[in-house]
This record gives structure tokens, C-alpha cells and sequence, in this order.
């Protein structure tokens, strides 16, 4: 039988390396043809590995995951923030990240100092049935909302009634920012929105790499693939980890839930 400790260290490793590699390999294929804003490259490459770090880390449910991810998303909206001043994109992921995720991540830290047990890692809870309608409740509206907003300044020459390319914009958002937030209160649902944000962007990519063939794009499928692959563990760990704790009935001697 397969010790459960051992084979999360190990599976934990495998993600960092991969992920680490993907990071890596994506940064040196662009300071290669880029001949200015190399600093922010290597910039943006750091808090991408604080951010591989804080993933793997959060899966096995360590308090200090919030240590890694606080720089992965505040160096992010930063650069977004600067990519937008110099011309670019990236002011709505830039003030996402700024004025929502980073904050999250002291609500975060809080939450589960909170719940934390002896062994520096967090209790999870679960959504009760209401709570999980409700959450769908919020993730069709707001999914509506932001597809109607995007769609509104697509530049797209598509006539479809549902735009792909919007819809695998609109995807990963949302379920950003609900995942975001179940993360931060330590609810075992929020790998589920992690994993759907993973398949969009894989999607997304994938949809890139067809039309443009660029070997960027091939590296961030891969990096998602692997991203895909620890919200699978995450979420079984945290399952278990979750689950109602049976107590001894001092009547009969037997066990309730």
C-alpha cells in the first residue's frame, strides 16, 4: 500500500520540477528575442515560481502557502499595471490581482491560522447543499456578466451568438475570483473552480497554438497540463481531509458521524 505521506512529497516534487521547467523554458525562450524589459521578465518569472511554490504547497494544505502566493500576485498585477502604462493590456487582470487577490491572501493567511491544526496544515470544511446552489447561483451570473462586458469591447470579427474566444476569456475570471475566495475560507470546493479554470486556459492556449503555431504557447499548454494535474490531488486530499470526522457515542459505544 501506497503511503499517502510519501507519495504526496513525491507527486508534489514532480509538479514543482515540471512546472518549475515550463516557467523557466518560457522566460529564456522570450529574453532571447526580447531586447528590452528583460528585468520585468525575470521579475515576472520569480513570482511565476512563487506562485508554483504556493500551488503545490496549497494542495497539501500548508498555512504558508499565502507566504508565496502574496508575491506571485502582487508582482503580477504590478506588471500588468506597467504593461498597461507602456501601451499594452492589462489593466483589468492588473486591478483584479491588486484590489482582489491580494488582499485575499491576508484573508487567506487568517482563515487558516484560524483552522490550522498541530501539524501547520489547514482544516478544511465543506459548502453545505444551500451553499453550493448558491455558489453556482454567483458563478452564472457573474459568468454571464463578465461574457456581456467582454463581448462589449471584443475586437473580434466573429458574428456567433456565443463567442469563443470571449467565453474561454470569461471562464478562467470568474472562476478566479470563486475559487479565490473559497480558497481564502479553506472550502475543499474550491479545487473544483481551480480545475476549471486550468481546462479553459488549456483550451485557450491550445485554441492559440492552432492559429498562431507560436512554441510559446506549446510551453503554457504544457505548464496548465501541469497546474490541471495538482488541482486533481488537491482536491482528492482535500476530500478526505474534509471529511465530517466520526466521535465515539457514549451511549452505545459505537460511532456517529
Amino acid at each position: 500500500m501506497i503511503n499517502e505521506d510519501k507519495f504526496n512529497k513525491w507527486f508534489g516534487l514532480f509538479i514543482m520540477v515540471g512546472m518549475s521547467i515550463a516557467v523557466c523554458t518560457v522566460t529564456a525562450m522570450k529574453l532571447g528575442v526580447s531586447h528590452e524589459g528583460k528585468s520585468l521578465l525575470l521579475l515576472s518569472a520569480f513570482a511565476s515560481l512563487m506562485g508554483v511554490v504556493g500551488t503545490v504547497t496549497s494542495a497539501v494544505g500548508k498555512v504558508y502557502t499565502y507566504f508565496f502566493s502574496f508575491f506571485d500576485v502582487l508582482i503580477y498585477g504590478i506588471i500588468c499595471i506597467i504593461n498597461w502604462k507602456n501601451g499594452g493590456a492589462g489593466l483589468g487582470n492588473g486591478l483584479l490581482h491588486l484590489v482582489y487577490f491580494v488582499p485575499m491572501q491576508f484573508v487567506g493567511f487568517f482563515q487558516w491560522k484560524k483552522r490550522e491544526t498541530s501539524g501547520g496544515t489547514v482544516q478544511p470544511r465543506r459548502l453545505t447543499i444551500l451553499q453550493r446552489w448558491l455558489s453556482l447561483a454567483v458563478f452564472i451570473i457573474m459568468s454571464v456578466g463578465v461574457y456581456v462586458a467582454l463581448a462589449h469591447f471584443d475586437r473580434s470579427s466573429s458574428d456567433a451568438l456565443i463567442k469563443t474566444a470571449v467565453l474561454l476569456d470569461t471562464l478562467p475570471v470568474v472562476c478566479n475570483i470563486i475559487g479565490q475566495f473559497l480558497m481564502s475560507t479553506a472550502y475543499m470546493e474550491q479545487w473544483v473552480f481551480w480545475i476549471a479554470v486550468n481546462i479553459a486556459s488549456i483550451a485557450m492556449w491550445t485554441s492559440s497554438y492552432r492559429h498562431t503555431g507560436d512554441s510559446f504557447t506549446l510551453v503554457y499548454i504544457i505548464k496548465y497540463w501541469f497546474y490541471l494535474f495538482n488541482c486533481c490531488n488537491g482536491l482528492r486530499i482535500w476530500i478526505k481531509l474534509s471529511a465530517p470526522k466520526k466521535q465515539p457515542d457514549s451511549v452505545s459505544g459505537g460511532f456517529v458521524e
